[in-house]
């Protein structure tokens, strides 16, 4: 069976009302004040840089670990030698083959009227 529904009240209630100002009502300001530092005094506090020079060992032997790993991936990466046939597959065209293999160095006029026509 449903319970009936309590019908909504707007009005404030003033029994609630007592209770949550004696709850909430910080009374004299400077007691408050007074118990909020003799608590902060009795844990003991610990100054920044102490709790910084706590972590500083883990946090070096943790960048030097990263880094570590990040330069043997990279080195890993990097270790792929190309051959001079895969350039030589690579380039389709035969002026590319004969520059390449070419055992005098090419004119340099050539080369820069080269670039210059396949950019046109």
């Amino acid at each position: 069976m449903k319970e009936p529904s309590l019908p909504f009240d707007h009005r404030p209630d003033p029994e609630l009302g007592a209770a949550l100002r004696a709850a909430l009502e910080p009374g004299d300001p400077a007691a408050f004040v007074a118990r909020v530092l003799a608590r902060a005094e009795g844990r003991g506090g610990h100054a920044t840089w102490e709790i910084l020079a706590r972590w500083a060992r883990a946090g070096i032997a943790a960048a030097a670990a990263a880094a570590l790993v990040a330069g043997f991936a990279v080195g890993r990466v990097m270790q792929s030698p190309t051959t001079l046939d895969d350039v030589m597959v690579a380039s389709a065209s035969a002026g590319a083959n004969a520059l390449l293999s070419s055992p005098r160095a090419p004119d340099a006029s050539v080369v820069f009227t080269s670039l210059v026509e396949r950019d046109r």
